[in-house]
């Protein structure tokens, strides 16, 4: 018999956790089936997280990991900004936080709060480093719309003419659009794409 430490444990059932809200959502998800794929007793996940609430909470904590785009280049955003979550989600898009938290967010209004929280408090914060708060507040929005577009048609629907393509050219295709919503507004920049 293996024994594990309480943070190993934690790990189980987290790790378990995600795959059940990923594959069933939140309503469907029961800390049964989540014990029953840890390989635990289901008192286990009530001891460590005391409530299925909490065991959403927990599984579902997600750090965009944003880099400081404070120090990016403005030409170089867009490009930076897909590239991070492309080569986030490339990794190991079936444990990652995010997308479960997107697939969750669609029927469930707690996930969907999570999710506008998650956006909320990083992506805004972040883009307002680099472009002040102003335009970030007018951008993030729409930033946020094309990046979950991405997440949803690459990583959870799987339409094939995105699944097909590689990382690169996702980068490629993507980094254009980004940089239109991030292009200044008013008269000069409607100046700018009248020369």
């Amino acid at each position: 018999m293996t024994v594990r430490s309480a943070e190993q444990t934690k790990a189980t059932i987290l790790r378990a956790a995600r795959d059940h809200f990923a594959a069933h959502g939140y309503e469907r998800t029961t800390i049964r089936g989540v014990a029953s794929d840890a390989g635990i007793d289901p008192s286990m996940v009530m001891r460590y997280f005391g409530s299925k609430d909490k065991l959403f909470d927990a599984a579902l904590a997600v750090d965009l990991r944003l880099p400081d785009l404070s120090a990016v280049a403005a030409d170089r955003l867009p490009e930076a900004l897909v590239r991070h979550f492309v080569d986030r989600w490339e990794g190991d898009p079936a444990d990652d936080a995010l997308l479960v938290l997107l697939r969750s967010a669609v029927t469930n209004e707690r996930a969907a709060g999570r999710m506008r929280d998650v956006f909320a408090e990083q992506v805004a914060p972040a883009l307002a480093a680099a472009l002040g708060p102003a335009r970030a507040a007018r951008v993030a929005g729409l930033v946020s719309a094309q990046l979950l577009g991405l997440a949803l048609t690459r990583y959870l629907v799987r339409l094939p003419a995105v699944t097909a393509l590689a990382p690169d050219e996702l980068v490629r295709g993507l980094t254009p659009a980004l940089a239109a919503t991030l292009a200044p507004a008013g008269p000069h920049a409607a100046a700018a794409a009248d020369a």
